[in-house]
């Protein structure tokens, strides 16, 4: 995850005119970018986080129908009009591997059959009610030797690492925009991952005990069980590393008339009378715990900390309006780190299970809930020099 800056491409890989834009990343990566009124992305996104690539060799030819861009393995061909099928495509000059198809062309669906023949997909948002096979995104790999990341939704990253949205369309009617990344490494995968990696950030660290054996149960555990469970497994030799605690962690049977128990803060009494010492007890177990938190239904008056973050929403805590949910508002989001999360983690928690059961919506187009979760609580564990980490 950035921290936001801004990232740019060396201005000797860049082709521009009036509305669109191309950027040659390597021989084989090429960004392309159309805005009628001819505004282009230089900060960080939610997916792309450096253009700052070592520059190909390549050329620009003028023609009568427009311009080619001609690398070492690509020739992009382009009529300096709004993007389109007969107006925009890329050839394989090297690895070409189907003999029908050796040409991409804008917006132009191709048969899929995977594995043998097409794109060969990327993951999920989430799994959840997910019973068997699922839908999956389409990735940057494909058997053509061709496939393109769409970022032309995504959010932007501020150089504080906080979340902007993209320029608008002036002109009702204009042609939309587009930002994307044509991959067109042939079957050479490794190389398309290495180019994808370079533009979308290293993969992170994890804390050593990330790699060890974790326990996780959907179960109404008090803490004398769960510890008597985890020394059941060490009597038996068999070893863990992280501790997961489930949503009952937190009271779950609470007034209907302030809401339902799925989010949660306050620990169950009943089954956890004294939390720091549940939390150190695993701790002295060696084993580092995560708590369940589905934050969707904000902050009701019951919460313990209610009254803090309703003053920090400028609620007066005496109305007990419910605090409602709102991940695209700093404000929110800073009281809910502050007043939430950080006193759970003085107790002990180490880090959080991010779990998302309200849509994929948020007052930001294009800003999914669930990946803002991610975001904030992945550079909030950050803080104080500790190695991020979410599950």
């Amino acid at each position: 995850m950035s921290d936001g800056g801004s990232t740019p491409a060396r201005d000797e890989a860049v082709v521009a005119g009036p509305n669109y834009r191309f950027t040659v990343l390597s021989s084989r990566l090429i960004r392309m970018e159309w805005h009628s009124n001819g505004t282009f992305v230089d900060n960080p996104t939610q997916v792309v986080v450096n253009r700052d690539f070592d520059v190909p060799e390549f050329k620009v030819v003028e023609t009568t129908s427009g311009i080619e861009i001609v690398t070492r393995h690509l020739r992009l061909r382009y009529d300096g009009r709004p993007f389109s099928s007969s107006g925009l495509s890329v050839s394989l000059l090297k690895g070409a591997s189907d003999p029908h198809y050796a040409t991409w062309r804008f917006d132009e669906q191709l048969p899929e059959s995977p594995p043998h023949r097409g794109n060969l997909l990327g993951t999920a948002r989430t799994l959840d009610e997910v019973d068997g096979a699922c839908t999956l995104e389409p990735g940057v790999l494909a058997t053509y030797g061709f496939a393109v990341l769409d970022d032309s939704t995504s959010v932007l990253l501020t150089e504080d690492g906080w979340i902007a949205p993209r320029a608008p369309i002036d002109d009702v009617g204009a042609a939309p925009s587009h930002d994307f990344y044509l991959f067109g490494h042939g079957r050479d995968y490794r190389a398309a991952l290495g180019d994808f990696h370079t533009l979308t950030g290293p993969i992170p660290l994890v804390p050593r005990y990330v790699l060890g054996n974790w326990w996780s149960r959907f179960w109404r555990y008090s803490d004398s069980e769960y510890l008597l469970l985890m020394d059941r497994f060490r009597q038996e030799e068999i070893p863990l590393s992280v501790a997961v605690i489930d949503m009952d962690w937190h009271l779950v049977d609470i007034d209907p008339d302030v809401g339902t128990g799925w989010t949660g803060y306050i620990w169950n009494p009943e089954l956890f009378p004294d939390p720091p010492a549940f939390l150190k007890a695993l701790h002295d177990r060696d084993l580092a715990v995560t708590l369940n938190v589905h934050p969707a239904d904000g902050v009701r008056n019951h919460e313990a900390r209610y009254p803090e973050m309703a003053l920090a929403m400028g609620i007066d805590p005496e109305a007990g309006t419910a605090v409602e949910f709102d991940v695209t508002s700093r404000a929110f989001v800073d009281a809910y780190l502050t007043h939430l999360h950080h006193p759970l983690e003085s107790d002990g928690v180490d880090f959080w299970w991010i779990a998302w059961q309200s849509g994929g919506t948020t007052r930001i187009p294009g800003l999914d809930p669930l990946w803002m979760l991610n975001h904030i609580h992945y550079k909030d564990s950050a803080r104080e020099g500790r190695r991020p980490l979410i599950f």
